[in-house]
């Protein structure tokens, strides 16, 4: 299946771990990443799933395939700026959310008018909004999204 990862362009580097080991998590269990295709955890979720052997695409918000980080296989150029972040979202069965930013808080608004499944790892909390399963590992993420996209199916 095919996991959307959101976050914060900026991270420190307890979220990079956390971001990077998602991604090998993601990689190991047979899953390509999604994600905005940039810095902090997209570079990072991306490091560690191609790590690990998996394959990642980068939905950018310019016009240009290069602006991707070094770990993207597959680049996608929108010239959309902020908004691609549906199409973020909308490329994965699921969505794991680890931290983030505002970006990342118009992305959980996507994924849940979607319908999609979303694991969120100290990321935002927002009281009216249900359909967020927040997590303490990536393990758990991974686990809690299989079982959400196989009980869809």
């Amino acid at each position: 299946m095919r996991v959307s990862v959101i976050g914060g362009s900026s991270v420190d580097s307890a979220t990079d771990g956390v971001a990077e080991e998602l991604g090998e998590r993601l990689a190991d269990h047979g899953h390509a990443v999604v994600c905005g295709g940039l810095g902090g955890v997209m570079e990072a979720v991306c490091r560690g799933a191609s790590e690990a052997g998996g394959h990642t695409i980068g939905i950018l918000p310019g016009g240009d395939p290069d602006g991707a980080n070094a770990y993207v296989d597959t680049a996608i150029a929108t010239d959309l700026n902020h908004a691609r972040n549906p199409i973020v979202v909308m490329n994965g069965d699921a969505v794991i959310a680890v931290d983030g930013g505002p970006g990342t808080l118009s992305e959980l608004g996507h994924a849940r008018a979607l319908d999609k499944p979303v694991a969120g790892l100290d990321t935002h909390r927002v009281d009216s909004v249900d359909g967020i399963e927040h997590v303490a590992t990536p393990a758990a993420a991974v686990d809690y999204v299989e079982a959400a996209v196989s009980n869809v199916e």
